[in-house]
């Protein structure tokens, strides 16, 4: 009996310690990452005006808003390697400033050349910045719980979508002309400015290891340590090089996996705009508005979902049916025409599976990656995912002009996520993982 309730007393001083934790850390780190994934991702509506200012083709614009993780995909490994060295306080302070630089230039893009460096320089800049904070929260939360803790970093993806469509869409319509400048190339400049402040902040704010924390009890700390420690998963990768994990198969199956999920992720941000302008035949703050709906939905299906799988402990499927729903989501979505209402939902379906998805993955590899291995593992796994993010609009740009019509790309984005589902489904396994 006293052994029960000296558990139900450690469980309950976890939980507020944690809480603490979290409070700390979580509200500016997701703040942090809806900003860069504003900035990242803003391109979708500077297409609007952009295309017909500088004559673009779907093509030009695919190949622009994707050459952004060609950039990417070569830094990320060594970005993450030098967070490891010098601490997360240094290095996400240097990113978050460098991309905001690059960002506001954007506002300069004056052809199709322009275009393609602006990206590639950007995707350079933000280079480490996600698994940067993936590698820092695996420090601070053990695998118990780091599905919704995840999540609730990453609805900064959706919140970005929520907030940063209308204002978008408002900063375009309203200071297009202002001192002969048209509305996107504004957008670029005002919304580069917040990750400018926030990078100023990271070096007051974020503590590169739980011993640096001084907001916390020496007791606080150690409790930390040892749950972090303890719940280390047998056979877990804790020291290997960078040539370790590029053979190990579970890096590379994982790595698929998440590129399935991303070609997912980028089909709804990068083409969103797209399909609602499509269906409301609105303005820029109209189609903005509408925008947002889909990305609160997001934000509900991403917290209920992992929250669920971090009680029940169970993954695979938390995991495999939002890549199914957010295939048919996407592959419906465009089929709608003008009918707004039914659009809507459909792409409501689609970003809150798709969107939801990513946080559930990541439950997969930090619970076989731990020490050096998960600063090189985890950048290692982001960037041969995101490059997806290269080769999704690339491809859905290209088969939008070759077929006059954007279903076709639709329905390549609903193979990569079913084929996800599978390669899920192999890879949680028990001989597997």
């Amino acid at each position: 009996m006293e052994s029960a309730v000296a558990g139900d007393d450690d469980a309950i001083e976890d939980d507020r310690l944690y809480r603490k934790v979290g409070w700390r850390l979580i509200p500016f780190l997701m703040t942090c990452y809806a900003v860069a994934y504003l900035d990242r991702v803003n391109i979708g509506f500077a297409k609007l005006g952009m295309s017909v200012d500088l004559g673009f083709s779907e093509a030009m614009y695919g190949l622009g808003a994707g050459i952004f993780f060609i950039g990417y995909f070569l830094f990320e490994v060594p970005s993450n390697a030098i967070l490891h060295r010098v601490g997360a306080r240094v290095w996400i302070a240097r990113i978050m400033i460098s991309w905001a630089i690059v960002s506001g230039a954007c506002a300069l893009i004056a052809g199709p050349v322009s275009f393609y460096v602006a990206r590639f320089l950007l995707g350079i800049a933000e280079a480490g910045f996600f698994p940067g904070i993936i590698l820092v929260l695996t420090y601070w939360f053990p695998a118990s719980r780091r599905g919704q803790i995840v999540a609730l970093f990453m609805i900064a993806i959706p919140i970005a979508g929520l907030v940063g469509a209308p204002v978008s869409g408002a900063v375009m319509q309203w200071s297009d002309g202002a001192f002969g400048w048209a509305g996107w190339r504004w957008m670029f400049v005002i919304e580069a400015v917040p990750a400018l402040l926030l990078g100023l902040m990271v070096p007051f704010v974020l503590d590169s290891r739980v011993e640096q924390a001084r907001w916390l009890t020496g007791a606080e700390k150690r409790r930390i340590a040892a749950a972090v420690a303890a719940d280390t998963a047998p056979g877990a990768i804790v020291h290997a090089g960078l040539r370790d994990l590029l053979t190990d198969r579970r890096i590379l199956l994982f790595g698929l996996i998440y590129f399935c999920c991303i070609m997912g992720q980028y089909g709804i941000t990068f083409w969103l705009p797209t399909i609602v302008a499509g269906a409301s035949k609105g303005s820029a703050l109209a189609v903005g508005l509408y925008s947002a709906l889909p990305y609160a939905v997001a934000i509900v299906a991403m917290i209920a979902t992992c929250r669920h799988s971090d009680r029940t402990r169970e993954r695979r499927w938390h995991l495999m049916l939002p890549l199914i729903l957010g295939g048919f989501g996407l592959a419906l979505a465009p089929l709608a025409g003008t009918s707004i209402a039914l659009s809507m939902a459909l792409l409501c379906l689609a970003a809150a599976a798709t969107l939801t998805a990513t946080p559930m993955f990541w439950t997969l590899p930090t619970s076989v990656l731990s020490g050096s291995a998960a600063a090189i593992g985890i950048a290692a796994i982001n960037s041969v995912g995101n490059l997806a993010g290269f080769a999704s609009p690339l491809l859905v740009g290209w088969v939008t002009d070759a077929t006059h019509a954007i279903e076709g790309g639709m329905l390549l984005l609903t193979v990569a996520l079913w084929t996800g589902a599978g390669l899920v489904y192999r890879a949680t396994r028990p001989s597997s993982v």
